[in-house]
This record gives structure tokens, C-alpha cells and sequence, in this order.
């Protein structure tokens, strides 16, 4: 399923029309982001290995009665040495997702450390951000309140629209309302930039 790191970072023309909107699930190394994003793809549990390069699928998903988008989502490897790479990814992207595990305290401030990071890059200022708490099927996970404090999501810059939601790739709970409320992000940050960039005419 991994397939080899190349040099070609994704390149999508924007799409008025929005017909597939670009996004970039990003996180720690066992965060649980291949089996969330073969969870949406299939509609079940996938167990995955390491993903060593970078995972591509496009995705369906019924964001109202009668409407669904394309999301093209790219999730890509979490190993420290891989981290760097992630602003490749990100550069042009209508949303960023990032998966953390709730069911490992120990490793939210290393968590923090790169949400905060890459955030703050200068091409992802203002892009949304879905925090995902997954693992929540697990008695042992952090609350989404306490995902939220840990993560210190408020601290995030005030341009950068978020929402952090608990989900579980085994049983696919919090999915559908979390990339609902990404959808709604992406819309509203597009007209945003839309209105800002008439005002400047």
C-alpha cells in the first residue's frame, strides 16, 4: 500500500467547481492514519503496516442529503525521519487532518510539538485543520476535551479554522461528522479568501 517517496509533491489546480478538494492526513508514526483512511475507503477495518513513503485514494464522502465530494486524501508516513517531508505534501492543500492517538498520553507533547509546527509554515497559515482522536473503541483514550488541552489546539494561530473529534478507525465511529465539519472549513476559508481578494481590487 506505501508506495516509494518521490520528488513530486501533489499538484492540484483549484477547482471552482470544487469537484475534489485536497487533503493531507498527517500525524505520529501508530497514530492509526492508514487504517483510518482504508477504513473510508472500504468501510472496514484494514490492519496496516508502517507506511514508509506516502498512501493516495480518493474518497466519497455525503457532506448533505443529497450531495457528496471527492476528497483526494494523502496520508502520509509519521516516522520522525519522515516529518520533514510533510511540507511538501501540505503546500497546497484545501485541509490538513491530523490523527493522533488518544489512547497514548505519552507521546501528545511530541504531538503538539508538530501540529503546532506545521501550522505555523507559512504556506499552510489558515488552512483547516480536523484534529482526530482516534482510537476511542479503547477504554484507555483521552477524551476529545482533553485531546484539545493537551495538543493546546487554542494556542493554534486565531486564522487557522479546527475542530478536533474523537473517531475510531476500528468501528469508523466520528468519522462522517469529521470530515463533514472539514467540508464546511474548506468552504468557509474559500470565501474568505475569495472576499478578501475582491476587496483588494
Amino acid at each position: 500500500m506505501g508506495n516509494q517517496l518521490t520528488d513530486i509533491a501533489p499538484n492540484t489546480s483549484f477547482l471552482p467547481s470544487f469537484q475534489s478538494l485536497h487533503v493531507v492526513v498527517i500525524g505520529l508514526d501508530s497514530a492509526g492514519k492508514t487504517s483510518l483512511l482504508y477504513r473510508l475507503k472500504l468501510k472496514e477495518f484494514v490492519k496496516t503496516i508502517p507506511t514508509k513513503g506516502f498512501n493516495t485514494e480518493k474518497i466519497k464522502v455525503s457532506v448533505a442529503p443529497s450531495r457528496s465530494i471527492n476528497f483526494q486524501v494523502w496520508d502520509v508516513g509519521g516516522q520522525e525521519k519522515l516529518r520533514p517531508l510533510w511540507k511538501s505534501y501540505t503546500r497546497r492543500t484545501d485541509g490538513l487532518v491530523f490523527v493522533v492517538d488518544a489512547a497514548e498520553p505519552e507521546r501528545m507533547e511530541e504531538a503538539k510539538v508538530e501540529l503546532h509546527r506545521i501550522t505555523r509554515t507559512s504556506e499552510n497559515q489558515g488552512v483547516p485543520v480536523l484534529i482526530l482522536a482516534n482510537k476511542q473503541d479503547r477504554d484507555s483514550a483521552a477524551s476529545v476535551g482533553e485531546v484539545e488541552k493537551l495538543l493546546a489546539v487554542h494556542e493554534l494561530s486565531a486564522c487557522t479554522l479546527r475542530h478536533a473529534q474523537g473517531c475510531s478507525a476500528v468501528d469508523g465511529r466520528g468519522l462522517q461528522p469529521g470530515l463533514e465539519k472539514l467540508y464546511e472549513m474548506i468552504l468557509k476559508r474559500k470565501k474568505m479568501v475569495k472576499h478578501n481578494r475582491n476587496r483588494k481590487r
